[in-house]
């Protein structure tokens, strides 16, 4: 949580946090600014002291709403400088840096780097100030170990948004397995619209994207919505020419986000239109026992990848091969139990990592379950995640219940 930040940056020998960017679609700089109108912004986030936010003067309204101390780029015009160096920009960039770290007291230590801007901008004003500054170390955080860390616990408020994200996105499931079971339906098995011409994944995700704008969400990432084949590779996209038709499995992978680029939501389900083959039913049953093991084994303090190993040697006594036998694997169980969410679709605790001890399950962690199974040469593939989180006591609970039916009767 926020309140952790200033211990990790001591537990880590960090003097700064410098997040750069916009406040929205920039995770970083949304959490410690809480989002709003500011399309470049400059934060200087240091221990004990109140964090400076730099803006342009047009959005310094929007700025004061953070309630940090504010500094305007325009105490520092550009315009000046560049008369200084026949007019290369980079250079002067680098000066008006210069400057406004030298007037905040920044002159050496190590300064942690994050958030969204063209790197071609970034690199050279970097190489700039290390030059400018030889006490300054510039660092990234690649280990995640101070804001994606903070951001692996979530405040009860943070809780309480990822929940109405759930009832958003599931609304939309539910509309999207009605839409599709009204559907007239062909001698050959293929769903048709109004004008008789075939249903497509593009129709699908258009309808799905209208309902998601409607509630308040936004498509960030690119939902998935694949069948058949496609179905079993896992983050096939599907091919918006494909036709919806009875009998082949439908990966529904849909993680909308807030409109404005703020908390996330996932979710997926599988289901075949009319009927299922006995193959896919019994691998599908398989899936639903395994995610039914797993929840009921969850435990307060366990390493998140204890569940992706427990996930392995259940599937592998069900006679499927398992990504841990080999990491190229291309069929049967290929993937991470689950993930972190939040402000990203993909955060910590990391399922996969299995040497991070910094991926336990604690009070506050909210994270996805979602084991499957991929066959793409035998045309399917089987997903079902829900989000989950952990409680103030200790135990844990799935943000929102959703049926898991597989097959979906045709009403059209």
């Amino acid at each position: 949580m926020k309140k952790d930040i200033d211990q990790l940056m001591q537990k880590h020998n960090v003097d700064v946090l410098w997040v750069s960017g916009a406040a929205v679609n920039n995770p970083g700089m949304y959490y410690l600014t809480g989002g709003g109108h500011i399309t470049n912004a400059d934060l200087f986030y240091r221990v004990g002291q109140k964090p400076i936010l730099m803006h342009g003067t047009m959005e310094r309204d929007e700025a004061a709403k953070t309630g940090y101390e504010l500094l305007s780029y325009a105490n520092y015009p550009v315009q000046d400088l560049l008369k200084q160096v026949d007019g290369d920009l980079a250079q002067a960039t680098v000066l008006q840096f210069k400057q406004i770290l030298t007037d905040l007291g920044i002159t050496k230590g190590r300064v942690m780097l994050y958030g969204k801007k063209e790197i071609s901008k970034v690199l050279p004003l970097i190489q700039g100030l290390t030059k400018a500054f030889p006490e300054i170390e510039f660092i990234g955080d690649m280990d995640d170990k101070i804001l994606l860390e903070a951001r692996g616990t979530k405040s009860p408020d943070e809780i309480e948004r990822i929940r109405q994200m759930g009832v958003r996105t599931t609304s939309v499931v539910g509309k999207t397995a009605a839409f599709l079971q009204n559907h007239k339906v062909r001698e050959d098995e293929v769903l048709i619209k109004a004008d008789g011409t075939p249903l497509t994944i593009a129709d699908v995700k258009s309808q799905i994207k209208l309902w998601l704008a409607e509630a308040g969400a936004e498509d960030t990432e690119g939902m998935i919505f694949a069948i058949g084949r496609d179905a079993g590779v896992p983050h096939s996209s599907g091919n918006p020419d494909d036709v919806i038709s009875l009998g082949r499995t439908i990966v529904f992978d849909i993680f909308p986000a807030e409109a404005g680029g703020g908390y996330y939501y996932d979710f997926t389900r599988t289901w075949c239109l009319g009927y299922a083959s006995p193959e896919v039913e019994m691998a599908h049953s398989q899936v639903a026992k395994v995610y039914d093991t797993i929840v009921a084994e969850l435990e307060l303090g366990v390493n998140a990848a204890h569940f992706q190993a427990r996930t392995c040697e259940l599937f592998e006594e069900m006679g499927h091969e398992t990504i841990r036998q080999n990491p190229r694997l291309e069929q049967g169980y290929i993937h991470s139990l689950g993930h972190g969410l939040g402000l990203n679709v993909h955060e910590k605790p990391w399922f996969g990592r299995k040497d991070d001890p910094s991926n336990v399950l604690q009070i506050g962690s909210v994270f996805t379950i979602e084991p499957g199974l991929y066959y793409p040469e035998k045309d399917f593939g089987i997903r079902i995640e829900d989000t989950w989180y952990v409680k103030e006591d200790g135990s844990f609970e799935k943000f929102v219940a959703f049926p898991r039916d597989l097959v979906l009767p045709m009403k059209g």
